[in-house]
């Protein structure tokens, strides 16, 4: 039986330390601020800004929202993007994406200045995460990867670690934490062959294929560390993970539930980004 790695156990940690460094902030006259843009009425994007707006709440960190309808033109959201910019008492901005099909998404993700950027929305956040430069903040998914794997003492010095997915948001900048952590990382994607011989060879195994149960127990070996990055609703209306966990669990060492793991710890990592980037602007 894995040893269950529980993303509750983590945001307790990880909160603990936003309360001390948001302290320090106010203590130096800098009041943490994240400014959420939303672009119509997503449901999925108004429920992850009630979580995020709680947090917020919860770690003293102020929560400003800009709220803008569905036929909002590209110049509004770009002047919208350009007064969040030239705010000083501003210091993270998250805006919902995908944004309305008649919007330039990638000229309007761009235009935020990257010190703002928490959620890694610009080309030159995506940078700072392959150059190690600080540049903007990695995605809020792929530091809460390597958040859970800290807070239980998962040395990634020399261990093989496989990466299933290649998209910006996951994928790709994972690997490249992993490979900042001294890992020798494998990234393996739907044109690997035979990938469950490539997984099997892996230490610490992160699954963020964007499908329900695609990984199963062919796929790791025993003593291995999976992090399930999924989040899907299965047929039975429930939230489920990318690895068929009755399956998995019992065969491998650690395991992240969904839900439960890494979803869990993803609010308060970006709350974190907001309190650093607070913190940038007194240092």
């Amino acid at each position: 039986m894995g040893q269950q790695l529980l993303g509750k156990e983590v945001t307790k940690a990880l909160n603990e330390r936003i309360m001390g460094q948001v302290a320090e902030c106010k203590e130096k006259g800098v009041e943490p601020t994240l400014c959420i843009i939303r672009v119509g009425e997503n449901p999925s994007d108004i429920s992850y800004e009630k979580g995020a707006t709680k947090r917020c709440e919860t770690l003293g960190v102020n929560c400003k929202k800009i709220l803008l309808p569905e036929t909002v033109t590209q110049d509004e959201v770009l002047k919208t993007i350009d007064e969040v910019n030239k705010d000083d008492d501003i210091h993270g901005v998250l805006l919902f994406r995908p944004l309305p099909k008649h919007l330039n998404q990638a000229e309007i993700e761009n235009a935020l200045v990257p010190e703002k950027d928490v959620d890694c929305m610009t080309d030159l956040s995506m940078s700072g995460v392959f150059t190690g430069k600080k540049i903007g903040f990695p995605p809020c998914t792929a530091q809460a990867c390597i958040e859970i794997l800290d807070h239980y003492g998962i040395d990634c010095t020399g261990k093989r670690a496989v990466v299933i997915g290649r998209s910006l948001v996951i994928g790709k900048p994972v690997a490249q934490m992993l490979l900042k952590k001294n890992a020798t990382v494998t990234t393996c994607h739907t044109r690997t062959k035979d990938m469950p011989s490539v997984t099997k060879e892996a230490e610490i195994l992160v699954v963020a294929a964007g499908k329900a149960g695609v990984v199963d127990a062919s796929f790791v070996k025993e003593g291995q560390i999976v992090i399930d990055v999924g989040i899907n609703v299965n047929e039975e209306g429930k939230l489920c993970g990318d690895v068929l966990y009755d399956e998995v669990e019992p065969v491998v060492e650690m395991i992240t539930p969904v839900p439960g793991g890494v979803g869990s710890v993803t609010t308060s990592v970006l709350v974190s980004h907001v309190v650093e980037a607070a913190m940038r602007t007194i240092a």
